[in-house]
């Protein structure tokens, strides 16, 4: 079967965040002062990270037969079937497999991630995380009152890789308990390496520190790319809690189901002391389908993501020639460093929104250490993807004449 992900789908009317929720989660108490340079239908939307690809019609097919059977009472993952289906998926795509007993499943990763701060972290202990980041990391460690340690990537143009001598030193805190890892890497796209990862996991072993790997765009990766599990580089280590999800991958976020893989023995009794495992029955009958017969859709999937890519790179290059950008090894989210046309203080969010009418994230929204960045959401139809990127250069090449470029 062949899918046409050039359908443009009118989200308008559905609660969807990224039509219906933008002004307050961009803009705040200044969302009524900006005004846009089209209607809001107009607005091209590449802010949140969920695609505008319809959902894969296998998965549409499983929620329509488990309507039919009209009652939707309590549910649980009481059976193998769930469990099969994913461990087939992970061991046919990254060689890694782990028991039933270590699979619990998570209303998603970010919840998850709240809840297992609470479980691991006494009170005066410290989280690391590396920036830029995905903002709820850090969200999830100052809620419980903790310490959050940033640890900044190095960054080489638009390539980013682990500073290990910083990693070294901050664990050198008696009081860092847990680090949070993000792999493939969010907003950067990087796709950590065996070598990378097989450093970072040994110095947190050698220290006892506890790792959550949210892996959840571990899907998503450019043709000819590996994903390689965390937990798979350190089999007899229990401290590595794996996050992953078909949520990203089959564009199924809403229905809010995730996969935690925790191997220590007594965090799953907590896991399961304080969790409410009720199911909700769509979802799981959505991302059981969605692992046993959504391959073919997703491999078309990446192959269209790739060609995306490379449009915005060929764009970039030729509209905006001192913008830095790599394609990212894994995503769907572009990383765009914009700081030859504009200042760090510049909020590019606001910018492109009055200027472009094109919605995107700069880099406050991931914490520190990504000035003059943007991300954009690139999973969208290709004639979308070609216009958002003319409006946002033509509105770079039309501030310029305004005023220079920056010189850094």
């Amino acid at each position: 079967m062949t899918y046409n992900f050039d359908e443009r789908i009118d989200r308008r009317g559905t609660n969807a965040e990224s039509v219906d929720a933008f002004r307050h989660a961009l803009f705040g108490k200044e969302s009524e002062t900006i005004i846009f340079p089209c209607p809001e239908e107009e607005l091209i939307r590449m802010w949140v990270a969920d695609m505008e690809f319809a959902t894969p019609e296998v998965v549409v097919d499983a929620i329509r037969a488990r309507l039919d059977r009209r009652i939707f009472g309590y549910t649980a993952n009481l059976d193998s079937a769930y469990y099969d289906a994913f461990v087939r998926w992970t061991q046919d795509r990254y060689g890694w497999g782990f028991s039933r007993e270590e699979m619990m499943t998570s209303k998603g990763v970010v919840p998850a991630l709240y809840d297992l701060v609470s479980y691991l972290c006494a009170p005066d202990e410290k989280v690391l995380i590396f920036t830029p980041s995905y903002a709820p990391f850090r969200r999830a460690v100052t809620f419980h009152h903790l310490t959050c340690l940033c640890s900044p990537l190095k960054k080489d143009g638009a390539h980013y890789t682990i500073d290990f001598e910083d990693v070294s030193r901050k664990l050198e805190d008696p009081k860092v308990r847990l680090c949070i890892f993000c792999n493939p890497h969010n907003p950067t796209g990087r796709l950590w390496s065996r070598e990378e990862l097989e450093r970072f996991g040994q110095l947190c072993r050698d220290k006892g520190i506890w790792i959550i790997s949210d892996e959840i765009h571990c899907d998503l990766l450019r043709t000819g790319k590996q994903h390689i599990p965390l937990a798979k580089l350190f089999p007899d280590y229990d401290r590595i809690i794996t996050c992953m999800s078909p949520s990203k991958t089959f564009n199924i976020a809403g229905l809010m189901i995730s996969n935690v893989i925790i191997p220590n023995a007594e965090l799953r009794k907590t896991w399961h002391t304080r969790q409410h495992h009720s199911e909700n029955p769509i979802s799981l009958v959505a991302a059981q389908a969605a692992y046993e017969k959504g391959g073919d859709w997703l491999a078309q999937l990446l192959a269209y993501l790739d060609g995306n890519m490379a449009l915005t790179k060929e764009i970039l290059k030729a509209e905006l020639p001192e913008a830095k950008f790599c394609i990212p090894e894994a995503t769907y989210l572009a990383w765009i460093d914009l700081g030859a046309y504009f200042p760090p203080e510049e909020r590019l969010t606001r910018f492109f929104a009055a200027e472009a009418g094109v919605l995107l994230e700069d880099s406050s929204m991931f914490l520190q250490d990504g000035e003059s960045c943007i991300r954009l959401n690139l999973a969208s139809p290709r004639p979308v993807v070609r216009e958002a990127l003319g409006r946002i250069c033509r509105a770079v090449k039309e501030r310029g004449g305004r005023e220079m470029p920056c010189s850094r």
